[in-house]
């Protein structure tokens, strides 16, 4: 590739283990394929399946860079034969499999969209893993209504505070669970009812705000005790998706409740799904969501920026659990 440099600097894991293990390395620049974009990355979001990634508890699917990273902004550079909507110089977030830590990123075309007007490459590149996971999670497998009650736990996580301002974008009312009055404090900034996990019962904090009636949708990252706490919140034919399990992915659940209640259980993970079905993904919420993003009314919250050679910082924050909004790495 013409004036691209044959080597980048890419964050390497060098062992399973702590924040420490991520390293800044030399590697050989990738090449985009048929179908494939080169993003010269400008930022790139943290993620928690970067942590589990790091950890050795989530690895790569099949083909996917080792180099951690699961969404990035900046401008395309190179472009693979097939390619027909970017070009050279274009400003696109971007979905990848993996490879996101690094000065250069190969993407497929259908999972990059364009960097939304009015946004900074560091807010853009905290949109793509987080709104794809939010919308196929609350909107398509939970089918968030206008005037139905959505349940956000981890509300002020990068996934929480983007369920919450998607959620009452389009109509419903939210409410999400915290662990400090600062947190509770942002919640009730971005307009959703706040519960303090660690004072208050949100089964029961739940019932009062619905008069009884219980949460539509409950979007859960936490999983063990919560399981069963979630099937008490939710109303009659109810959703719960569960995320992810910070908690345990285990419990000794009652599944009467879920049958007299008529509940669906589900939940997702994103990485592995197929190019179709995110390339679907984005074209809904380019339809659905830019606009939005576009006209101020959803925004994405930095917490912190880090350099790429302080991978190991930002790490080690996210796993404090004391951020509010999305953690970036820029270039």
């Amino acid at each position: 590739m013409a004036g691209l440099p044959k080597t980048m600097k890419a964050i390497a894991i060098r062992e399973p283990g702590g924040p420490e293990v991520l390293e800044l390395a030399e590697i050989e620049t990738p090449v985009p394929g048929h179908d494939e974009i080169l993003i010269r990355v400008e930022a790139a979001g943290i993620n928690r399946p970067d942590t589990f990634q790091r950890m050795g508890l989530y690895p790569p699917p099949p083909g996917a860079p080792a180099t951690p990273g699961l969404e990035v902004a900046g401008e395309v550079v190179a472009a693979g034969s097939g390619v027909t909507r970017w070009k050279t110089g274009d400003k696109v977030c971007a979905l990848v499999g993996g490879g996101g830590y690094a000065e250069y990123c190969l993407a497929h075309e259908a999972h990059a969209l364009p960097v939304p007007k009015g946004l900074s490459m560091t807010e853009a590149a905290a949109l793509p893993e987080t709104f794809f996971t939010v919308w196929t999670n609350v909107f398509e497998r939970g089918a968030l209504k206008a005037g139905e009650t959505l349940l956000v736990h981890g509300g002020t996580s990068g996934i929480g505070t983007t369920a919450i301002q998607l959620g009452l974008n389009f109509g419903a009312t939210v409410v999400s669970t915290a662990g400090s009055p600062e947190k509770c404090q942002a919640i009730e900034k971005l307009g959703a009812h706040a519960v303090n996990y660690r004072e208050q019962d949100f089964v029961e904090e739940v019932k009062k705000l619905t008069e009884g009636r219980g949460a539509d949708v409950i979007l859960d990252m936490v999983g063990g005790d919560y399981i069963e706490r979630n099937i008490k919140a939710a109303a009659t034919d109810g959703r719960i998706v569960s995320i992810a399990f910070l908690n345990g992915s285990t419990a000794k659940v009652n599944f009467m409740p879920v049958m007299l209640k008529r509940l669906t259980l589900t939940g997702s993970t994103l990485r592995p799904r197929s190019i179709e079905e995110k390339a679907a993904l984005a074209e809904t919420l380019e339809e659905k969501v830019w606009p939005l993003l576009e006209a101020g009314r959803v925004k994405p919250l930095i917490d912190k920026v880090f350099p790429l050679a302080k991978a190991s910082d930002a790490h080690a924050l996210m796993e404090k659990s004391s951020h509010i909004g999305k953690i970036v790495l820029t270039l």
